[in-house]
This record gives structure tokens, C-alpha cells and sequence, in this order.
């Protein structure tokens, strides 16, 4: 089977005939998989007494983290090696190959920075930061003179 791509007639490539030859080439998958930075999606969320901090990042291991704090930067790396076992396959494409990212986040000044906790659990790496007693939200009733 041979795929092919065809202009849709909105272009004039009269005028420039390599138009086709270049967009076909910097829209490849292959290409512009490699020409864009490849970072995992990420849910920040607070409340009462923690941050709370997602990272979708499935197919890794937890071996493959590393979470580093330097002052109040709280940095998330991650690195695989791809696995070269082609010896019984050919691929016409492979698109498996999660190199490494890093993420850094700025921490508040209202984070503990002696109680943080990471879990990976079913592609998500959860890391929760706990607040400092003075930060936690006051709650009280205030009467009315």
C-alpha cells in the first residue's frame, strides 16, 4: 500500500513548485517529532494544606525519575534508554521512543520544603508539597459589634 499526499488545489504551486516538497517534508511526523520538545502534561492544583503537582508521563518506571529540590526550585526529570530489539521486526514507522524531559517549578515561599511526597501510580507521577503551619488557610467566624 502506498500512501501518497495530495494538495488540496488551494495552493499555486505554479509559481513555486517546491511549496509541496517542503510542507510534505516539515510536516512529517518523523520530523516534526524531533524538531518539537517533547514535555509531559502537567495538573497544579492547591488546597487547604498541600500543592499538589501531576505529571502525565506513562510507560516509565519509577527508577526512571529524579526529583531534586534547590532552594525553591522543585526540578522533575526523567530519562529512558530506547530499546533496540528490531531483530524480528521491520517497522515502517516507530514512534515509541520517550527520551527524557525536565520540568522545574518555582515553589511559594509557603511551601515546607522538608515534606514533599512523589508517587508514580498508573502513568501519573503525583508529588504532593505540604504548607507551612503559618500558611494554611484561617478559617474562623468573625462577630459583628
Amino acid at each position: 500500500m502506498t500512501l501518497v499526499k495530495f494538495s488540496n488545489g488551494a495552493k499555486n504551486t505554479a509559481m513555486n513548485p517546491f511549496t509541496d516538497v517542503f510542507e510534505s517534508f516539515f510536516n512529517d511526523s518523523f520530523v516534526s517529532d524531533r524538531m518539537t520538545s517533547k514535555v509531559p502534561a502537567v495538573n497544579i492544583a492547591e488546597t487547604e494544606n498541600d500543592f499538589h503537582i501531576e505529571l502525565a508521563v506513562p510507560g516509565l518506571k519509577k527508577e526512571d525519575f529524579k526529583i531534586n529540590l534547590d532552594k525553591y526550585v522543585l526540578s522533575v526529570s526523567a530519562e529512558k534508554k530506547a530499546e533496540n530489539n528490531q531483530a524480528e521486526k521491520r517497522y515502517s514507522k516507530r514512534e515509541y521512543s520517550y527520551a527524557s524531559f525536565v520540568r522545574s517549578f518555582t515553589l511559594p515561599e509557603t511551601a515546607n520544603q522538608e515534606k514533599i511526597d512523589a508517587e508514580y501510580l498508573d502513568g501519573i507521577l503525583k508529588i504532593t508539597v505540604a504548607k507551612k503551619e503559618e500558611a494554611k488557610f484561617l478559617t474562623r467566624e468573625i462577630s459583628i459589634k
